[in-house]
């Protein structure tokens, strides 16, 4: 925790997609923390750049004030939220790195992850950021579900 003393959290993009696109659910409450201030919004260019491809290919599919308030929204949050923005790793760094996880796609967003050092990794991926890989890290990993469940357990 660096930002303020807020828990810094590094969202994949399956859970920043599906708190934009979702009506409800934990992937719209963790944006709503990040929108609140109470937590710090890590946010990979990468993983902003799949989101907003991602949004795009969504908002095809609404009508066309459907389309315009989703990116509204997006656009709302990313203003409400200042997330602390990381760049592109470099593709050397990538290359060097493809060890540390199975899937290709996902070394650029966990070389971002350990460089950014946030306080929790969260994502919907956990067939390829697993508990060995986290242990292998130092990162925190766990699904937005498993992240609250750890906050309410700490209130009690």
């Amino acid at each position: 925790m660096t930002d303020q003393g807020r828990v810094r959290l590094f969202l994949d993009s399956n859970v920043l997609t599906g708190g934009i696109v979702s009506a409800w659910g934990m992937d719209k409450a963790v944006l709503s923390l990040c929108a609140a201030r109470v937590c710090k919004l890590v946010l990979a260019e990468i993983v902003r750049d799949e989101v907003e491809d991602n949004l795009l290919l969504h908002a095809e599919r609404l009508s066309s004030p459907d389309a315009d308030a989703l990116i509204e929204d997006y656009r709302r949050l990313i203003k409400l939220t200042k997330p602390e923005l990381v760049p592109y790793p470099d593709a050397r760094s990538v290359r060097a790195s493809r060890h540390l996880i199975r899937h290709e796609a996902d070394v650029p967003v966990l070389l971002l992850a350990m460089a950014s050092q946030p306080d929790w990794l969260l994502t919907h991926n956990k067939k390829h950021f697993t508990p060995a890989i986290a242990q292998r890290t130092g990162l925190r990993i766990a699904t937005p579900g498993d992240f609250f469940r750890t906050l309410s357990s700490l209130l009690r």
